[in-house]
């Protein structure tokens, strides 16, 4: 959808991002790169939403030559701006930049975007899933898209600065391993060299973490890659999934709960809105969670307790329930 980029112009720099400037940068000369957003055009002053990953910047247009320039560029073309921070006449409170817009006094495009695109970006149009995955680098473009992506270096990053606090090291075991199956089939890559056969991907770093163990690391972690050749579940894509694996020597269960409680609460507590229990967790015994709820891993979110009616139904001359314990 883009044409070949200036990369080597000279232009093709920036000295601020689109999401920083305010009222503080007013009588400054910045330079400003980023893709076209939206350009209307007000009878003389043309306006361009310029966009990268940190925001959206209002860039004013008015000389005659420079929008002569803007009737070349189309939306989510890529451009490179440079001009005058002044501050903006009608200030839009939604944006972090909405103080302050940018008066034009160059623009080069990078990257033109030289046809129509198959669906347009950041609008709340329905598109179809198979268009917005051929088109991923469009769809990624979304604030929807991107965000996710941002959240979920957040989390991995706290995650991470948690257990180093805690005194784990993170080691990275091997992708390419011997076949160990665990449940579901492996995924296999063919070996170059050896002709005929295979590695595997690891289902789970557990032979590797448990060879770290006996090798005398004191605690380890990584945020692992998982490889599972088995169906979609509700909450799990096929194929591989992330998890925070972890393994400590010489510890006992309440030594893990005291490391993985904190970390659990603290996550939640800071990336989510949700009602969050405080830690040390609630426990319940096996026998007790087998009267109450009827399993061994409740939803404690379902008010329904069973409870026993063994004594109302102590005259009931239903067959099944004489002499019986009833239980609903």
């Amino acid at each position: 959808e883009m044409t070949s980029s200036l990369v080597g112009s000279e232009m093709c720099i920036r000295d601020s991002n689109c999401g920083e400037l305010n009222e503080k940068n007013i009588g400054s000369e910045v330079k400003l790169s980023g893709w076209v957003q939206k350009i209307r055009n007000l009878g003389g002053m043309v306006f361009i939403d310029l966009r990268d990953q940190f925001g959206i910047t209002q860039i004013v247009v008015s000389s005659e030559e420079m929008q002569n320039k803007v009737k070349e560029i189309t939306t989510e073309s890529s451009v490179c701006i440079s001009g005058k921070v002044v501050e903006r006449a009608s200030k839009n409170p939604n944006l972090s930049t909405g103080s302050i817009e940018v008066v034009a006094n160059n623009i080069e495009v990078l990257g033109k975007c030289k046809n129509v695109l198959p669906f347009e970006v950041n609008t709340d149009q329905e598109v179809r899933e198979d268009l917005r995955l051929e088109y991923r680098f469009l769809d990624l473009r979304n604030d929807k898209y991107k965000n996710n992506l941002i959240l979920r270096a957040q989390v991995l990053q706290f995650l991470r600065n948690q257990m180093i606090e805690q005194g784990f090291l993170e080691v990275q075991t091997p992708i390419l391993t011997s076949s160990s199956p665990e449940g579901a089939r492996d995924y296999l890559v063919p070996s170059r060299v050896h002709a005929g056969k295979f590695y595997a991907l690891p289902q789970a770093p557990q032979q590797f973490k448990q060879l770290l163990m006996v090798s005398g690391i004191d605690k380890y972690f990584q945020i692992a890659p998982c490889f599972r050749d088995e169906d979609a579940r509700a909450d799990r894509a096929p194929g591989e999934f992330y998890q925070v694996d972890m393994e400590m020597a010489y510890a006992t269960q309440e030594d893990v709960f005291s490391v993985i409680e904190p970390v659990m609460y603290n996550t939640f507590k800071k990336f989510s809105n949700k009602k969050i229990a405080e830690y040390p967790f609630p426990r319940i015994t096996y026998k007790d969670a087998m009267l109450k709820y009827g399993s061994d891993k409740p939803d404690l979110r379902n008010p329904l307790v069973i409870i026993d009616l063994s004594d109302f139904f102590s005259k009931c001359t239903f067959k099944p329930f004489i002499g019986r314990t009833v239980r609903a």
